[in-house]
């Protein structure tokens, strides 16, 4: 018997994930001027962590809940621990490489390894709840159903309606976080792996959004850590998939 969809468990994560992640990103209780005395590499990560740890503590207090009415498929690791892994190496590995200016006066390259793990880290942290979680909990929704709803969520937990973006920018970043759902959750779909998702959620940061990053790495270097990695990304998917479908058949 099909179970039917929780919106007060929706809700209620979705609620912990705007309280939570929003006192850190809008330093509501002020203390980042502390934190800025911590050695600047634990300043980084400690900051990056703050603005995504609603997400994750929400999902970590929610899908228990669903896991108890119903099986979940998606994982950290998904169905290969290794193919998770060597995709979460290869944009760390191009941002060392290539390095990343910044105004810590850090050494390019070890801070191009901190902003790199720090920013898998903070994708990580959303995709356990928007992918881990909420698409669990939506995947007996029709496609489009599942992503527009996760889409206006995601687009909802950022707050930038209370900013001052404009009405054009504002829709413009809702129309990026329907497009962006329906691509990772493709992505999830077929791995069945929060890591996997992760790779994609941190060039979408890379290329557009991310704070760490910012201007540390001009056009031209983004495009080859785009295309290195993605091409990569769709092969081993593509491996993925075959595996997965004959293991499916035996």
């Amino acid at each position: 018997m099909s179970r039917p969809i929780s919106w007060k468990r929706i809700i209620i994560f979705l609620l912990i994930s705007i309280l939570i992640s929003n006192i850190f990103r809008f330093d509501i209780f002020e203390i980042k001027p502390e934190l800025e005395k911590l050695p600047t590499w634990i300043f980084i990560l400690t900051s990056v962590l703050l603005e995504g740890s609603g997400v994750i503590i929400g999902a970590l207090i929610i899908l228990p809940l669903l896991k108890k009415q119903r099986k979940t498929e998606i994982s950290l690791f998904g169905t290969s621990k290794t193919k998770s892994l060597i995709m979460m190496f290869i944009p760390i590995a191009l941002l060392i490489i290539i390095g990343v200016k910044n105004d810590f006066e850090m050494n390019y390259h070890i801070y191009g390894f901190i902003a790199s793990i720090g920013t898998f880290l903070y994708c990580i942290m959303e995709e356990y709840g928007w992918r881990g979680y909420l698409q669990e909990e939506l995947k007996r929704l029709k496609s489009w159903e599942k992503y527009l709803i996760i889409g206006f969520l995601w687009y909802l937990w950022h707050l930038t309606f209370l900013t001052k973006a404009s009405l054009g920018d504002n829709l413009f970043f809702l129309g990026m976080m329907i497009l962006g759902s329906w691509g990772i959750g493709q992505v999830a779909e077929s791995t069945k792996s929060i890591i996997a998702s992760a790779c994609f959620h941190m060039i979408i940061q890379i290329m557009m959004f991310n704070a760490l990053i910012k201007d540390g790495i001009n056009g031209t270097e983004k495009i080859i850590i785009l295309g290195i990695s993605v091409v990569i990304w769709f092969l081993i998917i593509k491996k993925w998939e075959k595996e997965s479908t004959i293991t499916n058949t035996v």
